[in-house]
């Protein structure tokens, strides 16, 4: 049988902590624990946000030129001293996770040399026009025509959702397409790091009922819509608090709407689980996620959840089970399927016992063995072949 070598190929790996980074940093992880060689091609910063799993060969990549999205970068080409590493490397699968000028690069050195190749879909990136569409509209129709090329290369299409799936068809996207869900960690991620003394701590009585969001603090986020409905409920039940945890462009004009709302910052490890499960309802409103990570997190810290009836989130959320899904950018319809949980005790605690119980599900190291017996199915028919 043919050794397993994956060569990744990524736009975003260690410079931007989010969730795209952390499942790939998490794969690599997983790889090498199961003494698969992996070798990782993307760009990078000086001074990265996370402290990377294996070797990272980076490459070039310039700031991208959107207004609140400085910090992150477009690897422009596949260099000529990481082919070479990557000859060295010498890969049996090639796995390229964006459609950027590496991941292009990458594509086309496996063509050159018949090397089997995957990818996936992390971004949902035809999503983003709508809210930067002085910079992306004009090039959404020829970018949308790229994805249709690049996708149809692949031996399998990764996609972390069947709602995403379904979305990408029903764009045109082509492609083989096999599910790679997103997992958690359920001993970090979980009730018992519920913290009445933090609660207390910023300002939150026991008997308050905390709604939280957490992400990075960027208005595609529909933080708006979070801010909304949080403060037209806040009139008839004053005791409803808003728990606001991320950091970014958004921060200072939603902290002028949302005054009396308490924001962490950025938080990471023991500190965002503890102000998960301090929580006591989660309201996540975006609708251009591919899968959900923060809604995953909030389930296992054992929360109800109320998103938006779109692609990634409602995937998780069983409406009328463990939350509610609520029409995308309306006000009044994330209000109102708020209100049914605020104004219901008994409802709250079922459905947070259940988000939790559903969110056991989900273990990282049984979806990512999904993934290698996927690579090695690749690899055994490209034999065939």
């Amino acid at each position: 049988m043919t050794e397993l070598r994956v060569a990744l190929f990524t736009g975003n790996y260690n410079h931007i902590r989010d969730g795209v980074s952390l499942t790939l940093n998490r794969l690599v992880h997983y790889l090498e624990s199961q003494d698969i060689p992996v070798l990782v091609f993307g760009p990078s910063v000086k001074n990265p946000a996370i402290d990377h799993c294996g070797e990272l060969v980076v490459t070039p990549s310039i700031p991208m030129l959107v207004p609140g999205r400085e910090e992150y970068r477009i690897a422009t080409h596949f260099s000529r001293s990481a082919k070479k590493r990557l000859e060295e490397f010498n890969p049996t699968l090639i796995h390229i996770a964006t459609p950027d000028g590496l991941g292009i690069g990458g594509l086309r050195w496996a063509k050159k040399h018949g090397i089997p190749k995957v990818t996936s879909y992390h971004t949902h990136f035809l999503s983003y026009a709508d809210y930067y569409a002085t910079y992306l509209n004009p090039i959404k129709k020829p970018f949308k025509m790229l994805m249709k090329w690049f996708y149809k290369q692949f031996t399998h299409t990764y996609v972390p959702s069947q709602s995403m799936i379904d979305e990408l068809h029903n764009e045109g996207i082509p492609g083989n397409m096999k599910i790679w869900a997103r997992g958690i960690d359920t001993e970090r991620f979980n009730p018992g790091k519920r913290d009445m003394e933090w609660r207390r701590s910023v300002g939150f009585d026991d008997d308050d009922i905390v709604v939280t969001f957490v992400s990075r603090l960027v208005w595609e986020k529909e933080l708006r819509t979070y801010i909304d409905s949080v403060s037209r409920i806040q009139k008839k039940y004053p005791k409803v608090r808003a728990l606001i945890v991320g950091d970014g462009q958004a921060r200072k004009e939603a902290e002028q709407l949302l005054p009396n709302g308490h924001f962490t910052g950025f938080a990471k490890g023991e500190d965002l689980a503890r102000a998960y499960a301090s929580a006591d309802i989660f309201l996540f409103p975006s609708h251009t996620e591919t899968f959900g990570n923060v809604t995953l997190e909030a389930m296992s810290s054992g929360l109800p959840c109320i998103v938006a009836d779109a692609i990634g989130s409602k995937s998780l959320v069983d409406n009328g089970v463990n939350g509610f899904w609520a029409k995308k950018e309306s006000v009044d319809d994330f209000t109102n399927q708020l209100e049914k949980v605020v104004a219901d005790s008994e409802m709250r605690i079922k459905m947070g016992k259940t988000s939790r119980k559903m969110a056991m599900e989900y273990e990282w190291d049984s979806i990512n063995a999904g993934l290698v017996k996927n690579y090695r199915e690749v690899l055994k028919n490209s034999k065939k072949g």
